[in-house]
């Protein structure tokens, strides 16, 4: 029989300890794996959520990168002022001018487009106003000056910057068929079907509500409808609950092949909802 110290003994037990290490350092550590590492939160448009497309992005992204989500559906500036104010870590956004303006002012790090759809004024089939296949801009003032209903959201979101900009001008209407719901797009599209109105929503927002409304498409697929949704990661010395690291994988995340690929083929009603578009970041404002 060995004695406990006899060379013997002594070998045997440091041979058993380096399997031991050699083994636990091979074995992948899921606990750790699928630890949060930290909360993100996100301000979103309500169109991308609304459309169904952030229940597919969201899983992929947390699949590598395990964290608390948060996510907070509210006008493109509800989103770009809570940016400002530091209570959001990451937006998604949809109005071009007043996003370069964040960036110019510096409460954004880093911003980049990266899908794209297209507005649509959608109204009645018979089309009292004879807008179909108008420009939007002149089909603007066609309802206006026939005195017919429209019906807009009227809450400093991104597709309410975008009809003031097809209005040419910083103010709301004021004919007498004009009217504001001060609610998001969903909202928006059933009141403006109960009265028989035209309206401008997203084209993804009208595509997942199109069951419950009979208004139809009238005006599209033109430039000045575009519609691009933007990323951008707040600046992170506005205060400390800020957690730039989530933020910069999420961008990074958004402009990957993978998240690419989920816009692409995302579909609602055999039609696809958005286009992706890569390689627009803007410099970051860091030092």
């Amino acid at each position: 029989m060995l004695s406990d110290d006899s060379p013997k003994t002594r070998n045997l037990k440091y041979l058993l300890l380096g399997l031991c290490l050699y083994v636990a350092g091979c074995q992948p550590n899921h606990s750790e794996q699928s630890k949060p590492v930290g909360a993100l939160r996100i301000a979103t448009t309500t169109s991308t959520r609304d459309s169904g497309l952030l229940d597919q992005l969201l899983p992929a992204f947390t699949r590598n990168t395990p964290c608390d989500l948060s996510v907070i559906a509210v006008g493109t500036g509800a989103a770009l002022k809570m940016g400002e104010q530091g209570e959001a870590d990451v937006l998604i956004v949809h109005a071009p001018i007043s996003e370069q303006q964040f960036m110019d002012e510096k409460h954004g790090q880093r911003h980049a487009s990266f899908m794209k759809n297209y507005f649509v004024l959608v109204g009645q089939a018979a089309d009292p106003a004879q807008i179909k296949h108008l420009a939007p801009d002149l089909a603007l003032k066609e309802i206006a000056s026939k005195h017919q209903r429209f019906v807009s959201r009227g809450d400093d979101s991104g597709t309410h910057k975008r009809e003031l900009q097809l209005w040419d001008d910083p103010a709301p209407p004021s004919f007498e068929g004009y009217t504001e719901t001060g609610q998001g797009m969903g909202n928006t599209l059933i009141i403006a079907n109960e009265l028989q109105a035209y309206t401008l929503c997203d084209m993804a927002t009208y595509l997942r509500f199109q069951h419950k409304i009979e208004l139809i498409p009238l005006v599209s697929d033109h430039p000045l409808l575009e519609n691009r949704y933007s990323v951008i990661t707040v600046e992170p010395s506005k205060n400390s609950k800020i957690n730039g690291d989530l933020a910069n994988r999420f961008f990074t995340f958004l402009q990957s092949s993978e998240a690419m690929q989920i816009i692409r083929e995302y579909q609602l009603h055999n039609a696809t909802l958005f286009e992706p578009i890569t390689s627009t970041a803007s410099p970051d404002n860091s030092p």
